[in-house]
């Protein structure tokens, strides 16, 4: 193999390192302020969660950095963990199209943590943000579903090299430190999706350690230490490690067009809490739910579906019919398109052990099965259709087209406040205080002190 003279890592480290706030298009700028808006909102709605109290009760090493919703501050690795798993802990964060990564679960919690423990300001913290988000969304699109197939969780591998970037973009490394940086996180990623077969808590960490490991490489590569520069192509790199190999890579989306083509202004924001790819299933549903007067004249529903979700949101049937738990339930389309019928929302309260032991909910989810269409776009676009067959032959059909809150159908400005103050309600914070954090997020990107958070009280 010839010597590489110019790798992806360092190509992608010029691009940023030369990268001036006014280089950023008002409508990625735009997007990111949602996506920020939409992340502070779940990290607070997720504040009473047990797993978060784990986390909170296992990283104590106090510091300068806030974890948000707890009036507690600790070091910038463990607040990164902490913030980025309760963004990302009940699946109502941001996602990518294509192969799905949530992008505001690392980079949001990456970047305040960073931006605190090194007190920098709003515009520090924006162009991190920026930079990191675009990378993680152009290595999504190299090997579409690979990642996925092999049993890693793309937004656990792609995110730490995302996080990586943008916290050597704040820190201010050089070009040969931004590029040792990802040589060296790629050592740091990691998260398989085993959490698959009984709904556990892992996925919900894979962002949180993303966006931690990001902080230790960037400050590894600033002192010295050297990561391999071709972690991307090289033999032993990213793609031959965690990817499928009957998948092509194509290394180019990771610096073509830099600076002209921006991915990350496609970002979608969920308007419900679960799995990307069930989100247009729950859209079928709800607008059946006003044509069915009786759930118990179903006699079945079956979904049209693309082969490559399957693995993830229908097998086992049995276990996506009946989910072990709410999380579980979060990745079955049987238990979606039930609530989607049945309550016609799936906001963060249809996914509690209360809606869980609901027996209606779980007796219709139980009709629900899945026939693999070979026509289906997935992964270039997330539909659904669904067929709900009555006892007496009546046949009742609906479709969605597209991912509604994605880049087809984005949710507007006072969707996302919306879904953001209901979180925060959610989370029995006070309305004096959500009015706060909102001041807070919209002003954010030109904050001359992000600990001015700390003037909240979450309590």
């Amino acid at each position: 193999m010839n010597k590489i003279e110019i790798s992806l890592a360092e190509k992608f480290s010029e691009w940023v390192h030369k990268l001036k706030l006014n280089d950023i298009p008002e409508e990625v700028v735009n997007k990111l302020q949602l996506v920020v808006m939409d992340s502070f909102g779940l990290m607070t709605s997720a504040r009473d969660e047990q797993y978060i109290k784990s986390l909170i009760n296992a990283l104590q090493e106090t510091g300068d950095c806030t974890l948000v919703g707890h009036n507690t501050k600790v070091n910038p690795f463990n607040a990164a963990i902490i913030n980025g798993t309760a963004i990302h802990g009940e699946d109502f964060d941001d996602t990518f199209e294509g192969t799905p990564v949530h992008v505001g679960s690392v980079m949001v919690p990456a970047m305040l943590s960073s931006a605190q423990a090194k007190n920098l300001d709003g515009k520090k913290f924006l162009k991190g943000l920026v930079v990191g988000s675009e990378l993680i969304c152009r290595l999504a699109l190299v090997a579409p579903t690979a990642v996925h197939r092999q049993g890693f969780h793309p937004t656990a591998i792609f995110g730490a090299f995302g996080s990586s970037i943008g916290v050597s973009s704040l820190l201010g490394n050089s070009i040969n430190e931004m590029s040792s940086g990802l040589g060296i996180v790629g050592s740091m990623a990691s998260g398989i999706i085993e959490y698959l077969a009984e709904g556990t808590s892992t996925k919900r960490l894979h962002p949180g350690w993303a966006a931690g490991c990001g902080w230790q490489s960037a400050n590894f590569a600033k002192s010295g230490f050297l990561g391999p520069r071709t972690v991307f192509e090289g033999q032993h790199g990213v793609f031959n490690s965690f990817a499928k190999n009957n998948i092509e890579p194509d290394f180019s989306h990771i610096i073509s067009d830099l600076g002209n083509r921006w991915e990350t202004k496609n970002l979608a924001l969920k308007p419900y809490a679960c799995g990307t790819m069930a989100q247009p299933f729950i859209d079928c549903a709800i607008k059946l739910k006003g044509k069915i007067d009786n759930f118990e004249k179903i006699d079945k529903i079956v979904a049209s579906v693309g082969e490559g979700t399957v693995h993830r949101l229908w097998e086992p049937l049995e276990e996506k019919q009946n989910p072990s738990t709410p999380y579980g339930a979060k990745f079955s389309v049987p238990y979606c398109i039930s609530i989607g019928l049945i309550t016609g929302s799936a906001g963060l309260n249809e996914f509690t052990n209360k809606s869980l032991k609901n027996p209606d909910v779980m007796k219709l989810a139980s009709k629900v099965n899945y026939e693999i269409n070979p026509k289906d776009e997935y992964p270039r676009n997330y539909t659904g259709k669904i067929k709900v067959i009555m006892k007496d032959g009546t046949v009742y059909s609906s479709s969605q087209e597209c991912l509604r809150g994605g880049k087809r159908d984005p949710l507007s400005t006072d969707e996302v406040r919306k879904k953001f103050e209901a979180n925060l309600k959610f989370a029995n914070v006070k309305s004096s205080e959500i009015e706060k954090l909102y001041n807070f997020v919209k002003n954010i990107f030109k904050s001359k002190d992000l600990n001015e958070i700390n003037e909240i009280n979450f309590n």
